[in-house]
């Protein structure tokens, strides 16, 4: 930016004595921008587009999404419920409810139900499970035939009727029916308190508590986004627990309904960031208050800089849309970046322009001289932090790509407007001249003075500092994973946290497409003998092994259960009378068979006989919900049951088009899933897991490949433009500076401040990530115009520059960006929380280079003093 003192301070003379057209100017400006920016507004927060599609692996995704369309924009329902039937039944409910509303929901599929699943599921377990599972089934026969002819309390009571004649005729024990009596007498004693009763058929048989895979269930949702929105799949997801709460389908009904996957994720994410700003707001607007009260000591000068930065801010929202055509996630934190480094410029005017007014009274006169005093470092400063801005635009990361832009032009109007606007708002508010204005910090004087009588030992001792940074460079670790930036509280984080714990349901796959389904399984073979790969699946893979002896044991269960399930009129339900005759009946044979007997069988049988009794005495809304609590999933066994017994053999093309489809590429090709051995939540694992596969196919796609390549491309991007505008700064300072000497002074306080942040992160080990890397091209800015301010006042023959009024400006500056944006390290988004911490640390040190190395490498005065 070539310009010269006087060419400045005359435009800020200029701005100072008409201040009415200057403002008038400003003002058409802002309105136009915010009337373009209304008119204009458009933001994505689609993540996808912030990285460059050019990129290889880019370029596989999208191919891949292309090719299984139905696998974009998911969100995941995964319903808990407190027993298999009930997970089961409101799986399939809710499931149903969903197709109904297609101007929603795009698709609705279930990955692990529906016919196909519920004829031929078993023959997809092992033989083992397969033959514990009918044995299960054919020890409850008698149970399930009668309970087919009559599925209904009347009927339970009657099937324990039944055991118990043969407890009577020494036939069976009490013992048998133990399991059942207490099992019912539980659910039973809940509806009588009120309480919700799950009683579980299938738990009864098995014999056992049910897992996580038996009481678990999902849906696949793929809802109409709105990108127009800030939260593009908000309608769907509250179309879908407005549905379930339509269905009952909550946890006084025994289910528990959790969203996630990639859209859940993606809106959450942005409405966990706006969960607590208004706080951190607040607190960043009280402290920029505060500080730059302190910092000029006059509530008018405050205002004035206050509306400069604002209609600023305006305007390059304006003009920053105009450039890019739409903001994104990344692009957004221009406004951080205007409010910290544009308010540098106004501080450093009005400091200046304090100072002066000691000398000149007049305001006007004050502020030309201001103008002429430091507008010349402004201009550098602002061309400088605009070039290292720019430098972001031929990098892959969009994101930033854009940040550049906007906040490369903002740059040029916060100076602008710095020199124009700001003054004639002073001149028009009148501030009143008088000596609470302060030169500079005189109490620093004896520091100054010991640092210029040491300066070899704090150079020294500054050269060690940055040796021992270097050693710890290496440790600086970037954490790739960006569900570590999220909040683990919300939902959608907590819920895919706990299925990535399971390696049989984690997300952390990886997908390769193959010419056909024999080189798929031959490639899942070469796979699985890796050390990194657990296991893989295919579409062979819902094929089930051993067919024959699956089959044959479910046929012998069959010929047993099949004529008591099959071809059954079941009785009609029964009136209140009829139930009230059963449950006195059942209550007596109970008591009868457990007379006076301790052990816990018979103890078993006194509590259900004790509930019956009580539902016998209690109201019919009690007795319904105690029907109720035990038909229903009998009801869904029997259906169930009746399933799986006629299963028969499964070839490909018995496979439903549904599950083909999910499998088979719209090319022809076939998918083969690869899933990780070990921590899937663990990066080292992930990346060597992703290496490991890609080295054998390397056009694989997935999770793992993505995060890894995407944290490599981000840094990739930002050593990219932290050498252009280290080298576009340089090449600036020696067009102006014309020594190399000078350009060296103004550029070594900037590397050593910056090694120091780096060397900071690898000691507390906190490592660099997607959100806390942004806060670095603002680090950068403030360290590089905080140099040229000193240099240049170093050329111009200031020699105590630590009680100097620009020591003042600059230490407020940092302290007014520390204070303001270290408020985010406060908030509850753990990615803008390691924004926050980065700013202070690097801030911190910042002061510190300021206040004992930059006086230091100062100390000599320069052999040409420039004008």
């Amino acid at each position: 930016m070539k310009t010269s003192p006087s060419l400045i301070g005359r435009v800020t003379a200029f701005s100072a004595a008409r201040p009415w057209l200057v403002l008038l100017l400003g003002l058409v400006l802002s309105a136009a921008a915010l009337f373009y920016t209304t008119r204009h507004f458009a933001m994505t927060t689609d993540t996808a587009e912030l990285i460059s599609t050019d990129l290889e692996w880019r370029q596989r995704e999208i191919a891949y999404g292309a090719a299984f369309p139905q696998k974009q924009d998911q969100i995941v329902a995964v319903i808990d419920g407190a027993t298999a039937e009930i997970a089961e039944a409101a799986a399939t409910r809710l499931t149903d409810a969903l197709r109904e509303q297609p101007a929603l929901f795009r698709s609705v599929r279930r990955p692990d139900g529906g016919p196909f699943f519920d004829r031929n599921g078993l023959l997809l377990l092992p033989l083992e499970e397969v033959q514990a599972t009918a044995e299960q089934l054919i020890r409850a026969q008698p149970f399930l035939g009668p309970l087919a002819a009559d599925p209904s309390l009347r009927g339970v009571l009657g099937s324990l009727s039944t055991v118990l004649e043969g407890v009577a005729r020494g036939q069976a024990g009490l013992r048998d029916i133990a399991p059942a009596a207490s099992a019912l007498a539980e659910s039973f004693e809940a509806v009588l308190a009120g309480r919700p009763a799950f009683f579980s058929w299938r738990s009864l048989i098995a014999g056992s508590p049910p897992g996580p895979r038996e009481t678990r269930r999902f849906i696949l949702v793929q809802p109409v986004m709105d990108y127009g929105a800030l939260q593009p799949g908000e309608a769907g997801s509250q179309a879908i627990r407005e549905m379930a709460r339509r269905l009952d389908l909550d946890p006084a009904h025994g289910v528990t309904l959790r969203l996630t996957g990639p859209v859940p994720l993606a809106d959450e994410e942005f409405a966990s960031l706006a969960e607590d700003a208004e706080l951190v707001t607040g607190a960043m607007v009280l402290a920029l208050v505060g500080i730059l009260w302190v910092a000029v000591r006059s509530v008018r000068f405050v205002l004035a800089i206050l509306a400069t930065t604002f209609l600023g801010l305006i305007i390059t929202a304006g003009l920053g849309l105009m450039a890019t055509g739409r903001f994104n996630l990344i692009s957004v934190a221009f406004i951080p970046l205007f409010v910290g480094l544009g308010i540098d410029f106004s501080i450093q005017l009005s400091v200046r322009c304090l100072a002066e007014r000691l000398v000149h009274p007049d305001i006007r006169k004050a502020l030309a001289e201001a103008g002429r005093g430091v507008g010349r470092s402004l201009a550098l400063a602002a061309a400088a932090i605009a070039a290292g801005f720019f430098a972001f635009l031929p990098t892959s990361y969009i994101g930033v790509a854009e940040l550049g832009m906007i906040a490369g032009l903002g740059m040029g109007i916060a100076f602008l407007l710095s020199i124009t606007l700001l003054p004639a708002l002073l001149v028009l508010m009148r501030p009143p001249a008088g000596g609470r204005a302060e030169l500079g910090y005189a109490a620093l004087a004896p520091v100054e003075h010991a640092l210029h009588r040491h300066r070899r030992a704090v150079l020294a001792a500054s050269a060690l500092a940055a040796a021992i940074c270097l050693a710890l460079l290496p440790l600086v670790r970037f954490d790739f994973n960006p569900l570590n930036l999220r909040s683990p509280k919300v939902e959608s984080m907590s819920t895919i946290a706990e299925l990535m714990a399971d390696p049989d349901r984690t997300p952390n796959t990886i997908s390769i497409l193959l010419p056909s389904l024999a080189e798929a399984e031959a490639l899942g073979r070469r796979l699985e003998a890796l050390p990194e790969v657990l296991r893989t699946v295919s579409l062979a893979s819902f094929i089930p092994a051993q067919q024959e002896e699956k089959l044959a044991l479910v046929q012998d269960a069959a010929m047993l259960l099949g004529p008591t399930l099959e071809g059954v009129e079941p009785l009609p339900p029964p009136d209140d009378a009829a139930l009230l005759r059963s449950l006195n009946a059942t209550t007596a044979a109970l008591r009868d068979a457990a007379g006076q007997g301790r052990e816990d069988a018979a103890a078993a049988a006194r509590r259900l006989a004790d509930a019956l009794a009580r539902l016998a005495a209690g109201t019919p809304a009690q007795r319904a919900a105690a029907a109720e609590a035990v038909v229903a999933p009998l009801n869904t066994l029997l259906a169930q049951t009746r399933a799986l017994l006629s299963a028969g053999p499964v070839t490909l093309a018995d496979l439903p088009p549904e599950l083909v489809e999910d499998w088979t590429a719209r090319d022809g090709r076939l998918r083969l899933e690869v899933y990780p051995r070990g921590n899937p939540n663990d990066n080292d694992v992930l990346r060597r897991f992703a290496e490991a596969v890609q080295a054998v196919a390397p056009e694989a796609v997935g999770v793992p490949i993505s995060i890894q390549a995407a944290g490599d491309m981000i840094v990739t991007a930002f050593l990219q433009a932290g050498f252009l505008s280290a080298l576009a700064v340089v090449i600036l300072l020696a067009l102006v500076l014309r020594r190399a000497k000078d350009v060296l002074l103004a550029m070594l306080p900037v590397l050593l401040s910056g090694m120091l942040t780096l060397a900071t992160c690898a000691a507390l080990d906190l490592p660099l990530n997607f959100a806390n890397i942004i806060a670095l091209p603002l680090l950068f800015g403030m360290g590089v115009a905080f140099n040229i301010y000193f240099v240049i006042a170093w050329r111009a023959g200031e020699h105590e520059l630590l009680q100097s009024s620009l020591t003042r400006a600059v230490i407020f500056s940092a302290l007014t960006t520390a204070t303001a944006f270290g408020a985010l390290w406060f908030s509850s988004h753990p990615g803008t929380a390691s924004m926050g911490r980065l700013l202070m640390i690097s801030l911190g040190w910042e002061l510190l280079v300021t206040l004992i190395f930059r006086p230091a490498l100062l100390a000599v005065p320069p052999k040409h003093p420039a004008a």
